[in-house]
Protein backbone atom coordinates (compact mmCIF):
# COMPACT_ATOMS: atom_id res chain seq x y z
CA UNK A 1 0.00 0.00 0.00
CA UNK A 2 3.00 2.48 1.04
CA UNK A 3 4.03 2.19 -2.89
CA UNK A 4 0.82 2.98 -4.49
CA UNK A 5 0.28 6.09 -2.19
CA UNK A 6 4.08 7.54 -3.02
CA UNK A 7 2.75 6.54 -6.69
CA UNK A 8 -0.40 8.42 -6.17
CA UNK A 9 1.02 11.28 -4.55
CA UNK A 10 3.58 11.48 -7.26
CA UNK A 11 0.92 11.19 -10.07
CA UNK A 12 -0.86 13.91 -8.14
CA UNK A 13 1.87 16.35 -7.62
CA UNK A 14 2.59 15.99 -11.95
CA UNK A 15 -0.80 16.30 -13.02
CA UNK A 16 -2.62 18.10 -10.65
CA UNK A 17 -4.72 20.35 -13.35
CA UNK A 18 -4.61 17.48 -15.61
CA UNK A 19 -6.77 14.40 -13.27
CA UNK A 20 -9.95 14.86 -11.49
CA UNK A 21 -8.83 12.01 -9.04
CA UNK A 22 -6.30 9.19 -8.07
CA UNK A 23 -8.09 6.55 -6.91
CA UNK A 24 -6.62 4.02 -4.13
CA UNK A 25 -8.72 0.58 -3.85
CA UNK A 26 -7.22 -1.96 -0.73
CA UNK A 27 -6.62 -5.53 -2.13
CA UNK A 28 -4.83 -8.26 -0.37
CA UNK A 29 -3.55 -10.45 -3.42
CA UNK A 30 -0.47 -7.36 -4.49
CA UNK A 31 -2.93 -5.98 -7.13
CA UNK A 32 -1.79 -3.07 -8.97
CA UNK A 33 -3.04 -2.11 -11.85
CA UNK A 34 -3.60 1.78 -13.28
CA UNK A 35 -6.10 2.93 -15.08
CA UNK A 36 -6.48 6.04 -17.08
CA UNK A 37 -9.50 7.13 -18.44
CA UNK A 38 -10.99 3.86 -18.04
CA UNK A 39 -7.41 2.70 -20.32
CA UNK A 40 -5.70 -0.54 -18.23
CA UNK A 41 -2.10 1.11 -18.88
CA UNK A 42 -0.12 -1.02 -15.74
CA UNK A 43 -1.13 -4.15 -14.15
CA UNK A 44 1.46 -5.47 -12.09
CA UNK A 45 0.29 -9.11 -12.87
CA UNK A 46 0.70 -9.04 -16.38
CA UNK A 47 3.98 -7.38 -16.24
CA UNK A 48 5.55 -9.07 -13.20
CA UNK A 49 6.58 -5.57 -11.79
CA UNK A 50 5.98 -2.45 -10.74
CA UNK A 51 6.28 -0.04 -13.23
CA UNK A 52 9.23 3.09 -12.89
CA UNK A 53 7.70 6.19 -11.95
CA UNK A 54 9.34 7.72 -15.26
CA UNK A 55 7.84 5.52 -17.31
CA UNK A 56 3.98 5.81 -15.48
CA UNK A 57 4.04 9.01 -15.86
CA UNK A 58 4.93 9.30 -19.55
CA UNK A 59 2.24 6.89 -19.89
CA UNK A 60 -0.15 8.67 -17.97
CA UNK A 61 0.67 12.15 -19.85
CA UNK A 62 0.52 10.31 -23.28
CA UNK A 63 -3.39 10.07 -22.79
CA UNK A 64 -4.55 13.11 -20.52
CA UNK A 65 -1.97 15.98 -21.47
CA UNK A 66 0.42 14.74 -24.78
CA UNK A 67 1.81 18.57 -24.98
CA UNK A 68 3.25 18.49 -21.37
CA UNK A 69 6.65 18.81 -21.01
CA UNK A 70 7.62 16.32 -18.09
CA UNK A 71 11.60 17.55 -17.30
CA UNK A 72 14.24 15.38 -16.49
CA UNK A 73 12.12 12.24 -16.83
CA UNK A 74 11.21 13.11 -21.06
CA UNK A 75 14.97 13.17 -21.80
CA UNK A 76 16.33 10.29 -23.01
CA UNK A 77 19.83 9.30 -23.11
CA UNK A 78 21.98 10.42 -25.81
CA UNK A 79 23.55 7.75 -28.24
CA UNK A 80 26.93 7.08 -28.36
CA UNK A 81 29.22 8.06 -31.09
CA UNK A 82 31.52 5.46 -32.61
CA UNK A 83 34.43 7.39 -31.72
CA UNK A 84 32.80 6.97 -27.50
CA UNK A 85 32.23 3.30 -28.24
CA UNK A 86 35.99 3.13 -29.54
CA UNK A 87 37.02 4.82 -26.63
CA UNK A 88 35.30 2.87 -23.94
CA UNK A 89 36.45 -0.79 -25.49
CA UNK A 90 39.51 0.63 -25.39
CA UNK A 91 39.65 1.31 -21.73
CA UNK A 92 37.18 -0.91 -20.49
CA UNK A 93 35.30 0.37 -17.05
CA UNK A 94 38.28 -0.93 -14.17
Amino acid sequence: MMRAAWTAQELLSTFEANLAEVALLPSSSGTFRVFVNGQLIWDRKERGTFPELKDLKQAVRDIVCPDKPLGHSDKKPEPITSTEALSLASHPAE
